[in-house]
Protein backbone atom coordinates (compact mmCIF):
# COMPACT_ATOMS: atom_id res chain seq x y z
CA UNK A 1 0.00 0.00 0.00
CA UNK A 2 1.55 3.52 -0.67
CA UNK A 3 2.66 5.64 1.93
CA UNK A 4 3.24 9.21 2.83
CA UNK A 5 6.84 9.63 4.16
CA UNK A 6 9.11 13.04 4.98
CA UNK A 7 12.56 12.62 4.22
CA UNK A 8 14.46 15.66 5.99
CA UNK A 9 17.77 16.74 7.44
CA UNK A 10 18.13 17.94 11.04
CA UNK A 11 20.41 19.68 13.23
CA UNK A 12 20.89 17.92 16.91
CA UNK A 13 19.17 21.16 18.52
CA UNK A 14 15.85 19.83 16.18
CA UNK A 15 16.40 22.74 13.31
CA UNK A 16 15.59 22.00 9.98
CA UNK A 17 16.47 25.51 8.86
CA UNK A 18 18.28 28.91 10.10
CA UNK A 19 16.83 32.58 10.07
CA UNK A 20 16.62 34.57 8.22
CA UNK A 21 15.72 32.66 4.84
CA UNK A 22 15.87 34.30 1.44
CA UNK A 23 16.23 33.38 -1.88
CA UNK A 24 20.12 34.28 -1.66
CA UNK A 25 19.98 31.92 1.54
CA UNK A 26 17.50 29.84 1.69
CA UNK A 27 18.60 27.84 5.12
CA UNK A 28 19.79 30.95 6.37
CA UNK A 29 22.63 30.88 8.64
CA UNK A 30 22.63 27.12 8.41
CA UNK A 31 24.12 27.42 5.09
CA UNK A 32 24.82 24.29 3.64
CA UNK A 33 25.40 22.71 6.79
CA UNK A 34 22.58 20.26 7.08
CA UNK A 35 23.05 19.39 3.69
CA UNK A 36 26.95 19.11 3.03
CA UNK A 37 26.98 14.84 3.79
CA UNK A 38 24.55 14.91 0.59
CA UNK A 39 27.45 16.59 -1.97
CA UNK A 40 30.46 14.89 -0.22
CA UNK A 41 33.15 13.77 -2.65
CA UNK A 42 33.14 11.15 -2.11
CA UNK A 43 29.95 10.35 -0.66
CA UNK A 44 30.27 7.79 2.71
CA UNK A 45 28.99 4.24 1.34
CA UNK A 46 26.64 4.32 4.50
CA UNK A 47 24.84 7.26 3.47
CA UNK A 48 24.83 6.77 -0.24
CA UNK A 49 21.95 4.45 -0.69
CA UNK A 50 19.84 7.02 1.55
CA UNK A 51 20.57 10.16 -0.58
CA UNK A 52 19.05 7.97 -3.44
CA UNK A 53 16.16 6.96 -1.47
CA UNK A 54 15.03 10.94 -0.64
CA UNK A 55 14.05 11.57 -4.35
CA UNK A 56 13.41 7.90 -6.17
CA UNK A 57 10.64 5.65 -5.82
CA UNK A 58 8.12 8.58 -5.45
CA UNK A 59 5.30 9.49 -7.61
CA UNK A 60 4.29 12.55 -5.96
CA UNK A 61 5.97 15.49 -3.89
CA UNK A 62 4.07 17.97 -1.14
CA UNK A 63 6.05 21.04 0.00
CA UNK A 64 5.50 24.49 1.70
CA UNK A 65 6.01 28.06 -0.08
CA UNK A 66 9.34 28.64 1.76
CA UNK A 67 11.00 25.26 0.50
CA UNK A 68 10.48 26.54 -3.23
CA UNK A 69 10.37 30.72 -2.68
CA UNK A 70 11.48 31.71 0.84
CA UNK A 71 9.26 34.49 0.87
CA UNK A 72 5.45 35.32 1.18
CA UNK A 73 2.78 37.43 -0.25
CA UNK A 74 1.87 37.45 -4.17
CA UNK A 75 3.85 35.76 -6.55
CA UNK A 76 6.65 37.05 -8.30
CA UNK A 77 6.46 34.77 -11.20
CA UNK A 78 9.95 34.99 -13.10
CA UNK A 79 10.82 33.14 -10.14
CA UNK A 80 10.59 29.24 -10.79
CA UNK A 81 12.44 27.76 -7.70
CA UNK A 82 15.62 27.12 -6.40
CA UNK A 83 16.47 23.93 -9.01
CA UNK A 84 17.18 25.70 -12.08
CA UNK A 85 15.49 24.51 -15.12
CA UNK A 86 15.47 20.86 -14.39
CA UNK A 87 14.68 20.26 -10.55
CA UNK A 88 15.39 16.97 -9.17
CA UNK A 89 11.73 15.84 -8.17
CA UNK A 90 10.93 14.43 -11.71
CA UNK A 91 6.95 14.43 -11.20
CA UNK A 92 4.39 16.47 -10.20
CA UNK A 93 4.93 19.06 -7.09
CA UNK A 94 2.41 20.49 -4.92
CA UNK A 95 3.15 23.68 -3.19
CA UNK A 96 1.42 24.89 -0.27
CA UNK A 97 0.82 28.37 -0.60
CA UNK A 98 -2.00 31.34 0.09
CA UNK A 99 -1.35 32.93 -3.40
CA UNK A 100 -2.88 31.30 -6.56
CA UNK A 101 -0.70 30.97 -9.52
CA UNK A 102 -0.92 28.46 -12.65
CA UNK A 103 1.17 25.44 -12.53
CA UNK A 104 4.64 25.67 -13.57
CA UNK A 105 5.78 23.08 -15.65
CA UNK A 106 9.84 22.60 -15.99
CA UNK A 107 12.25 20.19 -18.01
CA UNK A 108 12.82 16.81 -16.45
CA UNK A 109 8.68 16.03 -15.71
CA UNK A 110 8.86 17.95 -12.87
CA UNK A 111 5.70 19.80 -12.63
CA UNK A 112 4.57 22.53 -9.53
CA UNK A 113 1.32 23.12 -8.45
CA UNK A 114 0.27 25.60 -6.69
CA UNK A 115 -2.42 24.44 -3.79
CA UNK A 116 -4.41 26.84 -2.03
CA UNK A 117 -6.85 25.13 0.20
CA UNK A 118 -4.73 23.32 2.85
CA UNK A 119 -2.89 20.02 3.60
CA UNK A 120 -5.58 17.47 2.99
CA UNK A 121 -6.08 18.82 -0.53
CA UNK A 122 -2.76 18.68 -1.29
CA UNK A 123 -2.09 15.41 -0.34
CA UNK A 124 -5.20 13.85 -2.09
CA UNK A 125 -4.32 15.34 -5.30
CA UNK A 126 -0.58 13.90 -4.62
CA UNK A 127 -1.98 10.64 -4.15
CA UNK A 128 -4.00 10.84 -7.22
CA UNK A 129 -0.98 11.69 -9.21
CA UNK A 130 1.42 9.56 -7.81
CA UNK A 131 -0.53 6.58 -9.42
CA UNK A 132 -0.19 4.20 -6.80
CA UNK A 133 3.39 5.09 -5.64
CA UNK A 134 4.61 6.62 -2.53
CA UNK A 135 4.28 10.59 -1.99
CA UNK A 136 7.09 12.30 -0.48
CA UNK A 137 6.10 15.49 2.19
CA UNK A 138 9.89 17.28 1.63
CA UNK A 139 9.42 19.93 3.79
CA UNK A 140 9.68 22.74 5.49
CA UNK A 141 9.30 22.63 8.95
CA UNK A 142 6.29 24.10 9.15
CA UNK A 143 4.77 21.99 6.43
CA UNK A 144 5.63 18.49 8.27
CA UNK A 145 4.73 20.02 11.19
CA UNK A 146 1.11 20.01 9.79
CA UNK A 147 1.59 16.54 8.60
CA UNK A 148 2.74 14.97 12.07
CA UNK A 149 -0.02 17.08 13.67
CA UNK A 150 -3.09 15.77 11.57
CA UNK A 151 -1.32 11.96 11.88
CA UNK A 152 -1.25 12.33 8.22
CA UNK A 153 2.32 11.00 7.82
CA UNK A 154 3.23 7.18 7.59
CA UNK A 155 7.38 7.23 7.59
CA UNK A 156 9.69 9.97 8.98
CA UNK A 157 13.02 9.82 7.92
CA UNK A 158 15.75 12.46 10.11
CA UNK A 159 19.29 12.45 8.89
CA UNK A 160 20.85 14.24 12.55
CA UNK A 161 23.36 16.01 11.48
CA UNK A 162 25.96 16.97 14.74
CA UNK A 163 25.55 20.64 14.75
CA UNK A 164 23.47 23.10 16.91
CA UNK A 165 21.79 26.12 15.42
CA UNK A 166 20.36 27.45 18.16
CA UNK A 167 17.14 29.41 16.36
CA UNK A 168 15.45 28.58 12.93
CA UNK A 169 12.56 26.41 11.72
CA UNK A 170 11.99 23.43 14.22
CA UNK A 171 10.41 20.29 13.39
CA UNK A 172 8.09 18.77 15.61
CA UNK A 173 6.82 22.79 17.35
CA UNK A 174 2.91 22.90 17.80
CA UNK A 175 2.77 19.05 17.18
CA UNK A 176 1.42 17.95 20.36
CA UNK A 177 2.76 14.25 22.07
CA UNK A 178 3.56 11.67 20.03
CA UNK A 179 5.39 8.03 19.86
CA UNK A 180 7.83 7.68 17.35
CA UNK A 181 8.51 3.71 16.68
CA UNK A 182 12.23 3.75 15.48
CA UNK A 183 12.42 1.20 11.96
CA UNK A 184 16.27 1.78 11.75
CA UNK A 185 19.32 3.43 12.51
CA UNK A 186 22.30 4.02 10.22
CA UNK A 187 25.14 6.49 11.73
CA UNK A 188 28.12 7.76 8.96
CA UNK A 189 30.85 9.77 10.46
CA UNK A 190 28.83 12.87 9.26
CA UNK A 191 24.79 12.65 9.88
CA UNK A 192 23.41 9.51 11.63
CA UNK A 193 19.79 8.14 9.53
CA UNK A 194 16.88 7.42 12.12
CA UNK A 195 13.60 6.26 10.53
CA UNK A 196 10.85 6.34 12.13
CA UNK A 197 7.11 5.40 12.05
CA UNK A 198 4.70 8.50 14.01
CA UNK A 199 1.99 6.86 16.36
CA UNK A 200 -0.55 9.20 17.76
Amino acid sequence: MAEVKCSIAVSADGFVTGEPQSREAPFGHAGERLHEWMFADPVDPLDAPIIDEIVDGFGAFVMGRRMFDSGSGPWDTSWTGFWGDDPPYHGPVFVLTHHEREPLPMEGGTTFVFVTDGIESALEQAQEAAGGKDVSVTGGADTVNQFLAAGLLDELHLHVVPITLGHGQRIFDGVGELRLEAVSVVASPTVTHVRYRPQR
